[in-house]
């Protein structure tokens, strides 16, 4: 095995960030340190260059800064309140129901705006100060906010999955979004139980049961915005339109959603366009510099000699994927989840095919470790949104943090073990 490539990668990466560059140029500089130890000075610069241009030269690609904009267009178009709402009938009067609203509601508002980081900061916004209000505990809504945020991650339409999609070598993008039903609904309800245990063994206020003609009108108030899940996944599932497609669709259907509830204006789409573009700059540079890195991994045999070398330690299969698991969740902890995959796919997906695993199902499996790692510092985005949008510190979150931590790994475990939770869906569909 060639170490010299590895430590130039591992060494450049991590003294990179450690002086505080950012993530994007800290991988870029360090593909092009490692592919300079191999080929001449002007060759090394032009192949980086060329990849990270090459990179972004894809039609599935095309799909994310439309599906930017439509979460954008989401969650300024008055959305969330009638999400909230709907939830809010259906749980409202359990233990910890404030907390249980969260989650729901996150779950549906990530599927809906396919951010995680856009879930925390309008449910943050809404509920934060209803659940203090009620007696709850700042850091504990805090806590509940930045997990279930991350479940729309998993529940499509997701940008990451597209993202999986093009690092896989072409896994099918339909099969990744039926998928991920399962394992993000199964691991938003393992979070409601920890946060329902936790609201009972504190004494939090429970709500009054809804009667059944509340819940009728609120589920018909959520309805539109619901119906974008139906319209974006059943075009995609039934071969009417490709994932790209469905993204221009939803950016339409928002607009109009959100133009009939008064709540966009002409006044506001400007800054609307302006923050879908800055964000859209952000992933899309972060994938440009992580395609050059995985060009150099390939040049450099890196995940064969990596494949090899899990292999050698052992071929059970129960005990390589634990390993994976856990170098997934130690990665999440200090990289960005778009960078993360576009590098770590290419390097485990040959080991976990070679033990018969479906490329679809270990998607599912990275996002889901990735999550974990946006809740997480010094990297976690949804961590930082959380904790501003609640104003208090990570250190305070971090007690109620740790047994939602434990669910999520738990879900993850489940879904990791038990194949059929993630490959059910698009089997009977026949994707």
């Amino acid at each position: 095995m060639e170490y010299i490539p590895i430590l130039i990668l591992i060494l450049s990466f991590v003294g990179l960030l450690a002086i505080g560059t950012p993530v994007a140029w800290s991988i870029a500089i360090s593909a092009l340190l490692t592919i300079l130890a191999s080929i001449p000075t002007i060759p090394a610069f032009t192949t980086i260059s060329q990849r990270m241009a090459t990179g972004l030269d894809s039609f599935a690609l095309l799909a994310i800064p439309f599906f930017i904009l439509s979460g954008e267009l989401m969650n300024k178009g008055g959305i969330a309140h009638r999400l909230i709402a709907f939830a809010k009938t259906l749980v409202g009067a359990l233990p910890g129901g404030l907390a249980l609203i969260n989650v729901i509601a996150a779950m549906l508002m990530g599927a809906i705006a396919g951010s995680a980081m856009a879930s925390a900061s309008a449910m943050g916004s809404i509920l934060g100060p209803e659940m203090e209000k009620d007696g709850y505990d700042r850091e504990f809504g805090a806590a509940v906010n930045i997990t279930s945020a991350t479940t729309g991650l998993v529940i499509p339409p997701s940008n990451i999955l597209i993202v999986y999609s093009l690092a896989s070598g072409g896994a099918s993008i339909a099969a990744l979004f039926l998928a991920g039903y399962i394992p993000g609904i199964l691991t938003g309800l393992f979070l409601m139980l920890v946060a329902s245990f936790w609201a009972k063994k504190r004494g939090y206020k429970v709500g009054q049961k809804s009667r059944l003609k509340e819940v009728f009108k609120t589920f018909i108030d959520a309805v539109p915005s619901l119906f974008l899940l139906v319209l974006v996944i059943g075009g995609i599932v039934a071969g009417i339109f490709t994932a790209t497609e469905a993204s221009a669709i939803a950016v339409l259907y928002s607009l109009v959603l959100g133009i009939i509830y008064r709540e966009i204006t002409k006044d506001n789409l400007p800054g609307i366009f302006l923050s879908a573009s800055c964000t859209t700059a952000i992933v899309m540079l972060l994938i440009g510099a992580s395609m050059s890195m995985s060009w150099v991994l390939s040049y450099e045999h890196i995940p064969q000699e990596i494949s090899a070398g899990l292999l050698g330690v052992t071929d059970n299969k129960i005990m390589i994927l634990l390993i994976i698991n856990l170098i997934l969740l130690f990665v999440g902890i200090f990289m960005d989840m778009t960078p993360a995959v576009l590098i770590f796919t290419p390097i485990f997906l040959p080991v976990v095919t070679k033990l018969g695993l479906d490329p679809v199902h270990f998607g599912i499996i990275m996002i889901l470790n990735l999550c974990i790692g946006l809740c997480t510092p010094p990297v976690g985005s949804v961590l930082f949104v959380g904790v501003g949008v609640a104003k208090t510190t990570i250190e305070k979150v971090v007690r109620p943090l740790v047994p939602m931590f434990i669910a999520m790994i738990v879900a993850l475990f489940l879904i990791t073990y038990f194949p059929q939770l993630s490959l059910w869906l698009p089997g009977f569909f026949d994707l």
